[in-house]
């Protein structure tokens, strides 16, 4: 189930959200995704927010299935990009082997962390054997709201590893820095790439 507080802050930030997005080129993290996946590929865009990363993978040639909990963020991404944005929760049932490609960029953090490991199983289940999985996260070991009251679970690399391991993948790049998000602190963060074997 989505945290409501977190919910209601992207539904009502959605443009501002955007805006800050849209800063900047295309993240080196995407555009080392876009070369993993196949030709024309289908990419579950996870947490799509307003839909800058579909967007590009557009551009790229992929087919994208951008999803978000937050319909206001839906609403823009269909309306500002023209994707074809859908509601959907970290819950809903991908299927199996349904994407040549899965993009979670700090969508998965607003999970409850015991739930992630699940999360991460499913989907890496409904990813096509040779396609990649890119998740973003904040590192740490304790899960807390920020100052805009949206809700985070941290993790640590070990931790998030062993997940993706544990589904069945492996593991084939990591990078760990810095980011300032909305809320303006400076937080650890990690991205990380797996690829399911084929």
């Amino acid at each position: 189930m989505p945290d409501a507080k977190t919910l209601a802050f992207y539904d009502d930030a959605a443009r501002d959200y955007a805006e800050k997005l849209s800063q900047g080129g295309t993240r080196p993290e995407l555009t080392g995704f876009i070369a993993r996946v196949r030709p024309g590929g289908r990419v579950l865009d996870l947490g799509c927010g307003p839909g800058k990363s579909s967007a590009e993978m557009v551009k790229a040639g992929l087919d994208p299935d951008p999803v978000d909990a937050s319909t206001g963020m839906v609403a823009f991404a269909r309306e500002t990009y023209r994707l074809p944005a859908r509601h959907g929760t970290f819950d809903d049932d991908w299927g199996v082997e349904t994407y040549d490609g899965i993009w979670a960029s700090y969508s998965l953090l607003h999970a409850p962390r015991a739930e992630i490991p699940g999360h991460i199983r499913r989907l890496a289940a409904a990813l096509r054997p040779g396609g990649p999985f890119y998740i973003g996260m904040k590192l740490g070991e304790t899960d807390q709201r920020d100052r805009l009251d949206r809700f985070y679970s941290h993790v640590t690399e070990a931790e998030l590893r062993d997940w993706m391991e544990a589904a069945g993948l492996t593991v084939v790049s990591v990078a760990l820095g810095e980011s300032r998000g909305m809320a303006g602190t400076l937080d650890p963060c990690i991205d990380l790439t797996a690829v399911k074997p084929a």
